[in-house]
């Protein structure tokens, strides 16, 4: 290896980040450098501090294999303890003096020369490693459609991930536009103190109940004292995971109209009028958009201090909104929960491969990839939680654990004989990347044309279209015919 020269460089510090550097370090690694913009751990779950976050998983299972934790306060685990969780992780497996903090990367560049990566950041220093990795997520950059009107709003506002917790919402009405992952958590926290709550629905979510609820303590004492039994929770959770992936496919039509009915039933059980109960009741089919959780949202909404508003936005005034059908809603402040940039991947970030080459370049027509995390013409570079890694039915922790261990294996290799670097053969690339667009033509996800999953092109970016498993199983062990190797470092 060169010498000086950090074995890779490693970009955030949330769940990817910590696992990659954990798994190097079990490797025996230790000549790694993170680099992390804020000034602390965490990823999403230090950015996401909105009034009753919280994960959509079982706590059991979003959490990593090898650091079990039987102190889950509930079985789907609050924002605080899952930051907390990370932190605890990155301080026992001694991260802390790898990390930079408060150095936000902005451009990459491959020296084909020297062999290794500069990485540049937006405090101007630079840092080489030969290796980069990106552990940014998808999750990253807020998205605020661009409503007529919008710069036209007089009152407090922000976007659900950005919030503004100096503004009391007490006796205010608010806005919350946005009916989503996100809303569905906040909206029933801030309806306890708000005056009133108007929900703008652009359209409905299918949602099931969480069937959430705190530990208790014999509970926790005895997973502690019985580590293995938490470990057949995981399992269990798992194993439930992977039969919902069924519901990700098409047809398996009785399976996906038990659980439509069980939704309607769902929101009958609370919703009394008849017309708000077909306006929460989505027309496309289970699973085509992403499937919530939620056993707060539908009392919520039944409250008398909250209003649901369908149709969408016509335009936001000076006070308030114009809903779709016409109805002038004034409100006080303004929540934007309307999810996150996922594509174009990497954005804002100049990243240059061999010859000059820009991923923005090379995926003008949408991300090709091998893996989720190798890409031809960009050596020595590898991606986390990248394209075609997402899921719909199981925990990402998962596929993190397993891109992890992937890609260590292959920083081993570069140490163990040398190699000045690696890269995925293009011909692989593309027979990869056209197989995955194949399988996803036959998941649900291709159904509806308004969605978060799918791209201008018809081609699904996000998500990956097996099991868990499966993926757990192909990057189990790396098949280096697949790349091209240049010897000497």
């Amino acid at each position: 290896m060169t010498n000086n020269i950090p074995s890779c460089i490693i970009i955030g510090t949330g769940f990817s980040g910590i696992a990659m550097a954990i798994k190097l370090k079990e490797k025996g690694i230790h000549n790694f450098i993170i680099l992390e913009k804020a000034n602390e751990v965490g990823g999403t779950w230090r950015e996401n501090t909105y009034p009753g976050a919280e994960c959509d998983i079982p706590s059991a299972l979003y959490s990593f294999s090898f650091e079990p934790n039987p102190n889950w306060k509930y079985k789907w685990s609050m924002q605080p303890q899952i930051l907390e969780y990370i932190k605890h992780v990155a301080k026992k497996y001694e991260l802390y003096p790898h990390i930079q903090f408060q150095q936000e990367m902005v451009s990459a560049k491959w020296m084909a020369e020297e062999g290794h990566w500069e990485v540049q950041t937006k405090q101007g220093r630079v840092f080489k490693g030969k290796v980069f990795i990106s552990a940014i997520g998808q999750l990253h950059h807020p998205s605020t459609p661009d409503f007529k009107g919008k710069d036209l709003f007089e009152g407090d506002h922000w976007h659900s991930a950005q919030w503004d917790h100096r503004v009391s919402l007490e006796g205010k009405t608010v806005g919350v536009i946005g009916n989503a992952a996100s809303a569905v958590q906040f909206i029933p926290e801030i309806a306890k103190t708000a005056g009133k709550v108007v929900v703008f629905q652009r359209s409905a979510n299918w949602m099931l109940p969480k069937q959430d609820r705190a530990y208790k303590e014999w509970e926790k004492n005895l997973v502690a004292r019985f580590p293995i039994l938490l470990k057949m929770y995981r399992l269990k959770i798992w194993l439930l995971g992977g039969a919902l992936f069924l519901l990700m496919k098409k047809g398996r039509t009785f399976l996906r109209k038990f659980y439509q009915k069980q939704t309607v039933n769902y929101i009958k059980e609370h919703i009394k009028d008849p017309a708000v109960v077909k306006a929460l009741t989505p027309t496309y089919p289970l699973g085509a958009k992403r499937v919530l959780f939620s056993d707060t949202y539908y009392p919520a909404l039944a409250q008398d201090n909250v209003t649901l508003a369908t149709g969408g936005i016509q335009e936001i005034t000076k006070n308030g909104v114009l809903a779709g059908d016409g109805t002038a809603y004034e409100v006080d402040v303004l929540v934007y929960s309307t999810g996150f940039k996922t594509n174009p991947f990497l954005l804002g970030l100049d990243i240059q491969g061999k010859n000059g080459i820009s991923i923005k370049e090379q995926w003008k027509d949408g991300p090709i990839n091998y893996l989720g995390m190798t890409i031809a013409q960009f050596p020595n570079l590898f991606i986390m939680y990248g394209p075609n890694t997402n899921l719909g039915h199981n925990s990402i922790i998962l596929m993190s654990e397993a891109q992890a261990n992937y890609i260590a294996q292959c920083i081993q290799k570069l140490e163990k004989d040398d190699w000045k670097s690696i890269e995925v053969k293009s011909t692989v690339m593309q027979d990869y990347h056209q197989k995955t667009q194949e399988r996803l033509k036959d998941m649900i996800w291709n159904s509806v044309a308004d969605s978060w999953y799918r791209s201008a092109n018809g081609n699904i970016p996000n998500n990956f279209p097996g099991r868990t498993m499966e993926y757990m199983r192909v990057t189990k062990a790396v098949d280096f015919e697949a790349f091209d190797v240049e010897i000497g470092g």
